[in-house]
């Protein structure tokens, strides 16, 4: 299960990131941010997103409502101190499909997202998408045009549609790094060039090799 986290609470975060990690083996990314919250939300698909009430720019509340109302569709549970009835049904209102009163039990909080992870949302990215003249599957992690096909690996299809999501922007490899593979690794930049390099090759088979640019000094983007 992919699970995004938007938690400031330092202490908090990195113990909620760790024990969904270790007990229940989710893919975690944490934020502390709502505004970082949004943006991945937006960037990456999740099955879950666990949002803190109180966040410095922007808190929880109020990401769940833009990610509503700009038509997100995937499970929202809610943290928050507060307590009372009202909050409770302000956070609801809101747009979160669960909400947790701190402290929590780690077990109950694995509980209510398993619970949230039976329920049957709507998918929130397309099956397929275009690259010029080539199809990208999303289920298979396939390019097709015509009758050629091209299987790519989880981190070179992880790579392409992120470029793909943010196409006419420019992506540092700092972030390429962040959403791709995530801080915590040991990866190194250098690994992000060789993936680019294998993504080309294989664009290559359908003559769409300047498909990805290099932004000297900075990254990569589609256009």
């Amino acid at each position: 299960m992919n699970v995004l986290l938007a938690e400031d609470d330092l202490q908090l975060g990195e113990l909620v990131s760790y024990m969904l990690k270790k007990k229940a083996g989710f893919n975690v990314e944490w934020v502390t941010e709502g505004r970082d919250a949004y943006f991945y939300a937006v960037d990456a698909h999740y099955d879950i997103l666990i949002l803190d009430w109180m966040m410095p720019n922007g808190d929880g509340v109020e990401i769940c409502q833009q990610l509503r109302k700009e038509g997100y569709n995937g499970a929202i549970l809610m943290l928050t101190a507060k307590d009372a009835v009202q909050d409770r049904v302000h956070g609801l209102d809101a747009g979160a499909d669960d909400y947790m009163v701190k402290p929590f039990e780690i077990d109950e909080l694995l509980a209510r997202l398993r619970a949230l992870s039976r329920r049957n949302y709507a998918p929130i990215v397309e099956e397929t998408v275009k690259i010029d003249q080539i199809t990208l599957n999303r289920s298979s992690q396939m390019m097709n045009s015509g009758d050629k096909s091209i299987q790519l690996s989880p981190r070179e299809f992880q790579l392409l549609d992120f470029l793909l999501k943010n196409k006419g922007q420019v992506l540092s490899r700092d972030i390429i790094l962040d959403r791709v593979w995530g801080y915590e690794s040991d990866v190194s930049i250098k690994t992000i060039d060789a993936t680019v390099k294998l993504l080309r090759k294989k664009l290559d088979h359908f003559g769409k090799q300047e498909l990805i640019q290099s932004i000297r000094g900075v990254g990569y983007k589609i256009d």
